[in-house]
């Protein structure tokens, strides 16, 4: 590929058609052909060169935060950065180009887990991989034509960046909004670390395949909890941000109302224990509770197993598999009884007090009072274990029935029930109907499931005929005065566990002495700085096994001390990363510079991370304010979650039933005329291969498409403009080699149709006055195009439609063939308008247009975006629709403000409409003006 030297700003509109002249264009080729590889190293040349996206706080215009989220530098970009980052990409060109100071800034998520195991697999360092892999994604990126100001880039792992991290951790020590506690977790005894839930498959980790242990292990926790409700409300305060994600962010929270009771609990020989204490969020159904559920790690559970051996093998058991409550919910409910009896508060029952493997010691209190009827869970736990299930809530119509009953048996609810179980006759009565409603909703609840919706209570003695809040407020009131219960708001979310038991990560900064426990360590003695330089088997963590690392002293008493080998949950440093980027170099975490960059104005990412890294990057945010570095109360101002991309996947399946996965881009596919794939085979040897279906691009799936053979062969901006064209942002887009194609051909015909432009004589300035039907029909297309583009660039987000306006608005100045001076003037217009609206997708061949019409190597980002003519929109003529007897039939251009006669004679006259009159009477001719044109025949 020959690279021509640096673009010059043509001397007259003539020499645009030299090849010296036209951008990248080799002095043996067509000079009207498009080489977009040569056009895209040249404007990016020209951007560093200029140093074009570098911002700082100086400018009058006003600020615009744009951010996507960072990547972990995995090794190469995939289809899902690319998107992600145009979609920013697109927003801050259009941003600058509507007068704002744009801050659009990249950084590296450089810590984890998988750089340990590519560690392990390539037999290096993490750090010695990362670091390349940081390298390389960055020269893709570059390749890609991001306006990304990289003078403040950074690497999460390097000191300078986690030393702030750890300084904030130790000033939350001392605030008492860091603490350490025992937890049980997933444990992988091979890997000898914590795994995430999603890392535990069918009870074993999803690396080693070796059974997991709950293990309860010391953990480092942030409180979140104390700042669940101020969560919760702000997401109020967000309606920028979608509401499926603070649907997702309001469930996760979890705020629930209710009464924490306390129950009496004795020994097998009635001796009194500990008493047990629950929090429900359904008081009313008190009375139906029939057993008492605990954890495996429960105090009442590990006293009742010091002399029960069975009960002590089963919860050894349950130490075993996952922790989370998805899988806990889905697995076969399995439970043994402790021989310990809770004393119900009210009736004075003794209530059989079970280990049950759906309870979990981090929730709640560990134990849950279960009420059959009324809870699901309860429900199959009981028909399994042949336990007493109790109707003590009933909807309406059963209230009713049992009124009635009542009323006309002169009874108390207890002999009503006393006669329906003895079958007893009521026919005199004459309420049959009464009697079966009853039955039928116990035999529901008997049989068929619990019923779970409130209602009204029986079966309940002096609460018998309350709703949920009068029973509610009524049992508050009882053992808030007996001293065994009170109301309670309580929280799904849990403190959030900062602490991992892997090495590539951020050195807890903990000094662990013998006489002084936990210390933080003095924040003049940080960084803790991470060893990079290490063997790395995988088995222990460097850190661990290196007592010379640990060794130190404790900052307080100045004896023998060791340091913390736990390092930081990696959404430590991503929830903070987006305020360090507002204040490079800054001594502290952040300067005064984040209070004119912050909250973000623009926040991209995939809503995979709608909970926990949109909810610790919220909390952080409130950290950072509480400790004076911000003043905003939320980190972002809008969200957009972009879609996944989606590929066909292949496969074969060999002989042990495993799928041997295999790449799109090895594989021939046969489609039909209608474009849908028929059949594939592999190219290697020409034999069928299996048709998985579309997924998420993916490793596992082999599915995934190098973003740089695609710009190899086709340009970034082809890249670019097929990713925004395919799909609107938050949906899936499938890819799709012949929509690339077609986008290429596209910006062919732009490039083409320019050069051509760009080669006739002069191009005068538009005349309005002077302008014929047809030249004021391609103008007010051209201002209609700007205002339509614009609209969805800036408001709507939705880069699809404002392509397509573009495409439609190429195919009108294709087909307007007028050499007259004004047409030339408006054709003028009309392309360098479209350079203009089409540069936040296409920068780089914009870049290279904006000088074939003439004008000087600029950053195309400070010239303004083309605002819509008002006069140039104002039609002197409107298409409308006619119908006959409903169907369309045919069209009418009428000039506005054209009389019903005369748009009805138009009307009339139409021959597509004229053909279907024939032979009919018109009965009635109905215009909406503007719009529609009806005919009424017959």
């Amino acid at each position: 590929m020959v690279r021509c030297g640096r673009l010059r700003v043509p001397l007259s509109p003539a020499s645009l058609v030299s090849t010296t002249a036209i951008p990248n264009v080799s002095q043996t080729s067509d000079p009207r052909s498009y080489d977009p590889q040569g056009i895209e190293v040249e404007a990016q040349r020209y951007w560093d060169a200029t140093r074009a996206f570098e911002v700082d706080e100086s400018s009058d215009k006003p600020k615009y935060y744009c951010l996507s989220m960072l990547p972990y530098p995995s090794g190469a970009l995939h289809m899902g950065h690319v998107r992600n980052y145009t979609i920013g990409d697109v927003i801050s060109r259009y941003k600058r180009m509507t007068g704002h100071n744009v801050l659009q800034p990249m950084g590296w998520d450089a810590f984890g887990l998988p750089a340990e195991n590519a560690a392990i697999k390539n037999k290096t360092a993490p750090a010695k991989w990362t670091y390349a892999n940081i390298e390389h994604m960055k020269a893709q990126l570059r390749q890609m034509g991001y306006a990304i100001d990289w003078s403040r880039e950074f690497a999460t792992c390097r000191p300078e960046y986690y030393v702030h991290e750890q300084r904030m951790f130790v000033r939350l020590m001392k605030q008492g909004l860091a603490y350490r506690k025992n937890s049980v977790v997933n444990w992988d005894p091979v890997d000898q670390t914590v795994l995430a839930n999603e890392q535990v498959i069918d009870g074993r980790g999803w690396r080693t395949g070796a059974i997991v242990e709950k293990r309860e292990i010391p953990q480092w926790f942030l409180k979140i909890t104390d700042y669940a409700q101020e969560l919760l409300d702000g997401l109020d305060t967000l309606p920028g941000w979608p509401e499926a994600v603070k649907t997702m962010q309001r469930n996760w929270i979890g705020r629930s109302e209710g009464l924490e009771i306390t129950f009496d609990v004795v020994d097998s020989d009635g001796t009194a224990v500990e008493p047990v204490t629950v929090f429900t969020t359904r008081p009313d159904t008190l009375m139906g509770v029939t057993f008492i559920s605990v954890a495996a790690e429960h105090p009442l559970a590990l006293h009742a197993a010091q002399r029960d051996a069975d009960l002590a093998e089963f919860i050894a058991e349950l130490r075993q598999g996952g922790v989370s409550e998805a899988e806990l919910e889905t697995q076969v409910k399995r439970g043994r009884d402790t021989g310990l009896r809770a004393v119900h508060p009210i009736t004075g029952d003794r209530l059989p007090v079970y280990v049950a493997n759906f309870v979990l010691m981090n929730y709640g209190t560990g134990a849950v009072m279960a009420v059959p009827g009324h809870d699901e869970r309860d429900w199959d736990f009981a028909r399994t274990y042949q336990l007493p299930i109790r109707m003590v809530v009933v909807p309406t119509n059963v209230r009713d029935a049992i009124s009635e009953l009542q009323h006309d048996l002169h009874s108390s609810s207890d002999a009503m029930s006393t006669a329906l179980g003895e079958q007893r006759s009521i026919d005199a009565y004459d309420t049959r109907a009464a009697v079966q409603v009853v039955a039928d909703f116990e035999r529901r609840i008997q049989e068929e499931g619990a019923y779970t919706e409130r209602g009204w209570l029986v079966n309940s003695g002096d609460f018998d005929g309350l709703d949920f809040q009068q029973a509610l407020d009524a049992l508050a009131a009882r053992f808030e005065a007996q001293g065994r219960g009170q109301r309670r708001v309580n929280y799904r979310l849990r403190d959030w566990g900062v602490s991992r038991q892997r090495y590539w990560g951020c050195p807890i900064p903990v000094i662990y002495c013998a006489e002084c426990g936990a210390v933080p360590v003095p924040e003049n003695q940080l960084p803790v700085v991470l060893p990079e330089n290490v063997e790395f088997s995988g088995v222990s963590s460097p850190i661990k096994s290196d007592p010379e690392w640990r060794k130190t002293s404790c900052p307080t008493c100045g004896g023998a001390a060791e340091r913390e080998t736990d390092t930081f949950d990696t959404f430590m440093e991503s929830s903070w990363y987006y305020a360090r980027y507002t204040s490079p170099g800054a001594a502290e975490q952040v300067d005064a510079r984040a209070k004119y960059w912050l909250p973000v104005d623009q926040y991209i990412g995939g809503i995979e991370h709608a909970i926990l890294h949109l909810l610790y990057f919220r909390f952080y945010h409130k950290l950072l304010r509480d400790q004076g570095f911000v003043d905003s109360d939320e980190p972002a101002r809008n969200l957009l979650t972009q879609g996944m991309v989606i590929a066909e996947t292949f496969y074969r399946e060999q002989d042990n039933g495993a799928k041997d996965w295999i790449n799109p881009a090895d594989v021939e596919i046969e489609r039909d005329e209608r474009g849908r794939i028929v059949g594939a085979h592999l190219k290697a040897d020409g034999q069928p291969v299996v048709i998985g279906g579309t997924e998420k691009m993916s490793k596992s799936k082999n599915n995934g498409v190098d973003p740089q053979i695609m710009v190899g062969k086709y340009g970034a901006d082809t890249v670019r403009l097929f990713s925004m064209f395919a799909a609107p942002p938050e949906q899936s887009l499938e890819w799709n080699e012949a929509g690339v194609e077609g986008m290429a051909r596209f910006l062919r015909r732009f490039w083409r149709e320019v050069v051509t432009h760009a080669s006739q004589p002069d191009h005068p300035h538009v005349d309005a006055g002077l302008l014929s039907a047809p030249q004021k029909t391609l103008r007010r297309q051209v201002h209609e195009a700007i205002q339509k583009v614009g609209d969805d660039y800036g408001r709507r987000h939705s880069f699809n439609t404002a392509i397509a306006a573009l495409m439609e608005l190429l195919n009108a100045v294709s087909k307007f063939d007028d050499m007259s001076e004004q047409g030339r003037a408006v054709r003028h217009e009309a392309l360098q308008t479209m350079v203009l609206l089409l540069n936040p997708v296409t920068p780089h061949v914009c870049h290279a247009l904006w000088q074939v019409l003439g004008n000087g190597e600029t950053l195309l980002e400070n010239v303004p975006f083309p605002q819509a003519d008002p006069a140039a929109l104002v039609r002197d003529a409107v298409t409308l629709a006619v119908q006959v007897n409903g169907k369309l039939r045919g069209t009418i251009e009428v000039a506005v403000g054209a009389s019903k006669d005369d748009i009805e004679r138009l009307a009339l006259a139409e021959p597509g409409v004229a053909k279907f009159l024939e032979g009919q009477s018109v009965r009635k001719v109905i215009v909406v003006p503007g719009k529609i044109v009806n005919i009424v025949a017959g």
